[in-house]
């Protein structure tokens, strides 16, 4: 019965967590689709492969958001017409180089600039890595062709449809990318309740085991960007540094609730393919810290 309260505590923890971010990625979303042309925004990133990579990896200090709404979004700029690698490359830096992730990992690890140079640092490393990976191999929209996310036509609107575009644009997303964050709850708070972490410290015994048990860590506890900084700093004196930033870099971009989304948004074998180069440049750049 305990552990039953427990798991219902975290989940109640999570989805309250979560939702309003949910909300809010799928209100800039529903911006993007009503108020947003096709020709904007293909104005906004440089048409050359590395420099759209580069931009859209620093677009997120301009977006204080969370990985829990990102994905709506990402989906919608793709579906707008921008390039799939530069969207991307936003999707995985924007949740944590924005200043209100920032500031509170510099608040939580007792005013350390370092820390938040080691955590952009590498979250931009990765996405633009990733990206331009990403520009080589992708040969098709990666989006799922029964995607949920539908764009329509609104230049004929006037300004009151356009708004009551964006409210009925919002519930819609908010309820498509809502079940997914539920399902992930779920199944993080039992792995929470039913994973003693002193396994895993136990078995983070050495640096490389330091990071991949941190990187499972963050993947289990899918907690958001805006407050993983504080459940990280609370690791300090159990894991050595670069583990903590692999924490920090590698829940933001693969958490369960995000990977339900991704799966649920993209083609499986897009998903598996940047799963797998998000896993590999984030260990190598912790590796390199």
């Amino acid at each position: 019965m305990d552990r039953l309260l427990q798991l219902n505590t975290i989940f109640i923890s999570i989805i309250i967590e979560a939702f309003p971010f949910i909300v809010v990625g799928a209100f800039i979303s529903a911006l993007i689709e009503v108020f947003v042309s096709e020709n904007t925004l293909l104005r906004i990133l440089p048409k050359n492969r590395y420099l759209s990579v580069v931009a859209a990896s620093f677009m997120g200090v301009f977006f204080p958001g969370c990985e829990c709404g990102i994905i709506p979004i990402v989906s919608r700029l793709i579906k707008k017409g921008l390039a799939p690698h530069a969207a991307i490359s936003f999707m995985l830096s924007g949740p944590i180089i924005n200043p209100i992730v920032l500031f509170a990992t510099f608040i939580a690890f007792g005013d350390s600039w370092k820390m938040v140079g080691y955590r952009a640092g590498l979250a931009i490393g990765v996405s633009i890595l990733v990206g331009l990976v990403l520009s080589f191999v992708i040969k098709e929209n990666p989006l799922k062709e029964n995607s949920e996310l539908h764009t329509h036509d609104h230049s004929h609107q006037n300004t009151k449809q356009k708004i009551m575009s964006v409210f009925n644009h919002t519930v819609d997303e908010f309820f498509s990318m809502g079940k997914y964050v539920v399902l992930g709850a779920l199944i993080a708070s039992t792995m929470q309740v039913y994973v003693p972490t002193r396994i895993l410290t136990t078995l983070g015994g050495t640096h490389v085991t330091a990071i991949l048990v941190m990187m499972g860590l963050a993947f289990i506890l899918s907690v958001c960007s805006e407050a993983d900084a504080f459940v990280a700093a609370s690791f300090r004196n159990f894991f050595p540094q670069a583990s903590i930033v692999s924490f920090l870099v590698f829940g933001n971009m693969v958490d369960i609730k995000n990977l339900l989304m991704m799966f649920g948004s993209f083609k499986a074998k897009f998903a598996l393919l940047l799963v797998s180069l998000i896993s590999s440049f984030v260990f190598i750049g912790s590796l390199l810290l």
